[in-house]
């Protein structure tokens, strides 16, 4: 398989998230403000969701850009990802639709967490093909520690849940704000 094949397929699927997520908003039966309001939660946890698959494509994008050979192993890191990244459009509408409850939370932040671990395993197989661009190498080690902050941070976003889903949302809100710039130092890595 080609990396173009690779790419265009996950691209389909990023869209496919964000086409279902965008039609959990239900059309309201009327033309009230009230009505608009109720729908706030919704909206917050699609803005949420929304900005994070646009942080994991813009970030598959870079990863997969320095593949240099597509092997079985990188194939099945990416389905593992893809997989739960298409969890997305559920546990985001459920959070919404339950006002950001403790257990839909609890659900979201699992979620994210098995996207991180997943982008994780992702990057180490991709890594673990890359054996003479040491610039490149360096780039993608200091990308990982991103990747194990987050990692760490959506584990604590689990049981905070249970005490704040406020504070669980704040996490998730740093977690993207880490994220939502591109790594340069892969960027710059490539050019050489």
């Amino acid at each position: 398989m080609t990396k173009n094949r690779i790419e265009a397929f996950s691209d389909g699927v990023f869209a496919i998230i964000i086409t279902i997520m965008v039609l959990e908003f239900k059309i309201p039966h009327s033309s009230s403000i009230k009505e608009l309001v109720h729908l706030l939660p919704i909206f917050i946890s699609y803005l949420m969701s929304f900005v994070y698959v646009g942080i994991y494509w813009a970030n598959h994008h870079h990863l997969l850009h320095t593949v240099e050979k597509v092997t079985s192993a990188i194939i099945w890191s990416n389905m593992g990802l893809l997989f739960f990244l298409s969890l997305i459009p559920f546990t985001t509408g459920w959070m919404g639709e339950n006002h950001f409850d403790t257990i839909p939370v609890v659900v979201y932040a699992v979620n994210l967490l098995l996207s991180g671990v997943a982008f994780y395993i992702l990057q180490n197989v991709i890594m673990s093909g890359i054996t003479h661009r040491t610039k490149l190498i360096e780039a993608l080690e200091k990308q990982k520690v991103k990747g194990i902050a987050s990692i760490i941070i959506y584990s604590l976003a689990i049981p905070c849940a249970y005490f704040s889903t406020i504070v669980s949302a704040i996490l998730f809100a740093l977690v993207s704000i880490m994220w939502i710039i591109p790594d340069k130092n892969v960027e710059k890595a490539l050019e050489d």
